[in-house]
């Protein structure tokens, strides 16, 4: 048929079919319930903002990633690149109003053109959750503690938080003497994982323009290594007399004192030197989490302080700290672990029609179900039994109910268990649910 158009989606772009969608869903609902649980308050901004909104607040390279245009108005407008950056317009313009500290969470898709790979897309979501107007170390200690028991919650128990804090960095740089050349130097050491020490040093020194002895010495101490108790002593005696260094080292050190008395693994909670990350708002505590079975797909919840990036919109001081659970990136890695179930439907049971003029008992009883708390589905065809049953298998449903001229003038209901060989159960509708119940856990 002449002028038909070819069904596809833009690189770095995708649908989701029912199966990941739902891996989706139940991953932003796992989210939603930790942060409820410490007192984060839902909000929601526009995907648009005016781009002055934008521009300049994450890094060149971001700036460089938006998607960017002027619209109908003639105003210049971009898509949102993260969530923060909004936040800090939202904070600034409603905070008088919702008064302080405000804790929110936003979940909502941001957009990034960069290259896409595996696990990385131009369009993504992100599931954020910050705390606004406190300077407070007991935030940042929080922050931690919330991405710890995320992980958790979705099902990982091999994972690592690597925690720094930007006023070490600052301190190991004021100290060399490269306050003014500190944005460049800790974007080329928060690619020292992927570049290595040699690439560091040369982008240092060619592009930063430091001399090939500070970078060796700067590398020398984010590269320290031993247990955190062992490092932040060597930071405490390398910055007498340096304020900044000292009051990174005194705030890392709480926040580790602080975790082992929540009772947070000792294993969980890594002192890394070489974090740095890449926006360039960061000011304090930052975090970064690696699945150890997964570590070469990147950090999959990431965040940090940022004590000014309100103050570009108002002169009223408001602190922040908070991360951000990188959603599509952990599917990825849970596809990959087996992580991710592969059922396409919401529905536990199915409901199979073998007489269309009892429609009316089978559309009953799934209501009589649902009230009773399943997720139910009826076949929408009196058709061959086998037929609905190599569906309910393709979906994914567990059970499924079956009843025909003989089970109805016998006044009961069959259940077949679609995970195990085995004959149907049949029993009374007096007893279906309890039944039910039993067999799905």
């Amino acid at each position: 048929m002449a002028g038909l158009i070819e069904p596809r989606t833009l690189k770095g772009f995708r649908d989701y079919l029912p199966a990941p969608m739902m891996a989706r869903e139940r991953l932003i609902e796992t989210a939603k319930s930790v942060y409820r649980s410490y007192g984060f308050s839902p909000i929601d901004t526009p995907a648009l903002e005016y781009a002055e909104i934008l521009v300049g607040k994450g890094s060149d390279e971001t700036d460089k990633q938006l998607f960017r245009f002027t619209d109908n108005g003639g105003r210049d407008v971009a898509l949102r690149f993260d969530l923060t950056v909004p936040l800090a317009r939202f904070s600034a313009q409603h905070h008088h109003e919702l008064g302080l500290p405000l804790k929110r969470y936003h979940i909502g898709s941001v957009w990034r053109g960069e290259t896409p790979q595996a696990g990385r897309y131009r369009e993504f979501m992100q599931c954020d959750f910050d705390t606004i107007g406190t300077e407070s170390n007991a935030s940042d200690i929080e922050t931690l503690l919330v991405i710890h028991d995320l992980m958790s919650k979705i099902g990982f128990e091999r994972f690592t938080i690597r925690v720094n804090n930007r006023l070490v960095l600052n301190g190991l740089l004021e100290q060399q003497g490269l306050t003014e050349k500190s944005v460049g130097v800790l974007r080329a050491i928060d690619k020292l994982a992927k570049i290595g020490r040699g690439g560091v040093i040369e982008e240092m020194t060619s592009k930063v323009g430091t001399t090939q002895q500070q970078a060796e010495r700067v590398l020398d101490l984010v590269g320290l290594t031993g247990t955190p108790s062992e490092i932040l002593n060597q930071l405490e005696t390398m910055f007498v007399g340096n304020e900044v260094g000292s009051t990174g080292t005194a705030r890392l050190k709480e926040l580790f004192e602080a975790c082992a008395k929540a009772g947070i693994p000792s294993g969980r909670i890594e002192l890394d030197l070489t974090i740095a990350r890449g926006l360039d708002y960061y000011t304090g505590t930052i975090y970064e989490t690696f699945l150890a079975d997964k570590r070469e797909i990147g950090s999959v919840c990431s965040g940090g302080r940022y004590d000014n990036l309100a103050g570009l919109f108002t002169k009223d001081r408001l602190p922040g700290v908070g991360a951000s659970l990188g959603l599509d990136r952990l599917l990825a890695a849970m596809e990959l672990l087996g992580m991710v179930e592969t059922a396409s439907t919401p529905a536990e049971i199915l409901i199979t029609q073998f007489d269309a003029p009892r429609l009316g008992d089978y559309l009953r009883l799934s209501r009589l179900l649902r009230e009773a708390g399943f997720r139910v589905e009826v076949y929408p065809e009196a058709t061959k039994l086998g037929k609905q049953l190599k569906y309910a298998d393709k979906k994914g449903h567990k059970l499924a109910i079956i009843a025909g001229e003989n089970e109805f003038n016998a006044g009961v209901w069959q259940i077949k268990n679609l995970r195990v060989q085995g004959q149907p159960l049949t029993m009374s509708e007096a007893h279906l649910v309890a039944e039910l119940r039993k067999l799905l856990g």
